[in-house]
């Protein structure tokens, strides 16, 4: 059996937090302004905020039908707080593994003006693939940006989306 699940997930952007974004930490700052030290932004969430790998888990989720990721790592634990998103990654696909399902592939995109996902994706994708325990080829993250429209163009927040295959 073959299913196919959708996620997307949102976080607000945020002075001095680190950014976490499909398992890797990317370098994030706001020039100083005159002689004021450089401003360290993040997302702002309950665990590590990692937008990217939520709406994955949210894909895998909904396609094993296994509710979503809030219901699984509620964010009024104090287990989850501050979590490492890999670890939310993980146990999802330790969770959709209890019903059969494994992945198929992963199709990822990141809306965001700054900073520039692109020269990352690589990495994420390798990164992620480790953790899932598959070839970085089923794990596909595309990044763009929302012309400046909506709070993701005016750099409020960060968002993404991604469908889920897996396989029984």
């Amino acid at each position: 059996m073959t299913r196919i699940g959708f996620g997307y997930d949102v976080h607000r952007i945020v002075e001095g937090r680190e950014l976490w974004m499909g398992g890797i930490c990317i370098p994030f700052t706001r020039p100083s302004v005159s002689e004021e030290p450089e401003v360290h932004l993040g997302l702002l969430g309950h665990s590590d905020a990692d937008v990217l790998i939520h709406a994955i888990c949210d894909a895998l989720l909904g396609a094993a039908n296994m509710r979503d990721i809030g219901y699984h790592f509620p964010d009024t634990s104090d287990e989850t707080e501050g979590m490492d998103s890999k670890i939310i990654l993980k146990k999802t696909i330790e969770l959709i593994a209890t019903k059969g399902y494994r992945l198929g592939n992963i199709d990822a995109t990141i809306c965001a003006e700054k900073p520039k996902m692109n020269p990352h994706i690589p990495q994420m994708q390798q990164t992620m693939a480790e953790v899932i325990g598959c070839d970085p080829d089923q794990i596909s993250i595309k990044a763009t940006t929302t012309e400046r429209l909506g709070f993701t163009g005016r750099q409020e927040g960060i968002a993404a989306y991604a469908v889920a295959l897996i396989e029984a």
